[in-house]
């Protein structure tokens, strides 16, 4: 029985994502956890909302899946999800899928810099580095 009771970032990993600096920590905002694949992630974002009545916070593709299997996964995930879907490409840019105030869900084009910046925000990644602008 797991006592654990944050919320949850589901992460798909493909064979190509580079390893991230997740922050697995025990106090860490969000509890990570991993599925190896797309078909994985399906099954315990379905199984985790229904069955083990668990709190998704937020869903991340890292490079486990085509564009078209992520707009899939958007038309048909359960009405009770009103987490973050983020797809991750393989230049670091993506697409960041989120509930606005009406319940409608939103698309987000996000580049490298972005989608870095919101992994490091939701304190899911160590912080990013500073860039001074001259």
């Amino acid at each position: 029985m797991n006592n654990d009771h944050r919320r949850i970032t589901l992460v798909a990993r493909g064979p190509a994502s580079p390893p991230r600096e997740w922050n697995l920590a025990s106090d860490a905002h969000s509890r990570v956890i991993f599925a190896d694949g797309f078909s994985l992630l399906q099954y315990a974002l379905r199984n985790a909302m229904t069955e083990f009545d668990r709190d998704v916070e937020r869903v991340i593709l890292d490079r486990a899946t085509t564009a078209t299997q992520y707009l899939d996964l958007l038309a048909t995930l359960p009405h009770e999800f009103t987490g973050d879907i983020m797809l991750v490409r393989h230049d670091d840019s993506g697409f960041l899928s989120a509930t606005g105030r009406g319940g409608d869900r939103l698309l987000y084009s996000l580049k490298s810099d972005d989608l870095l910046f919101y992994l490091a925000a939701q304190g899911l990644v160590g912080a990013m580095p500073l860039r001074l602008i001259a």
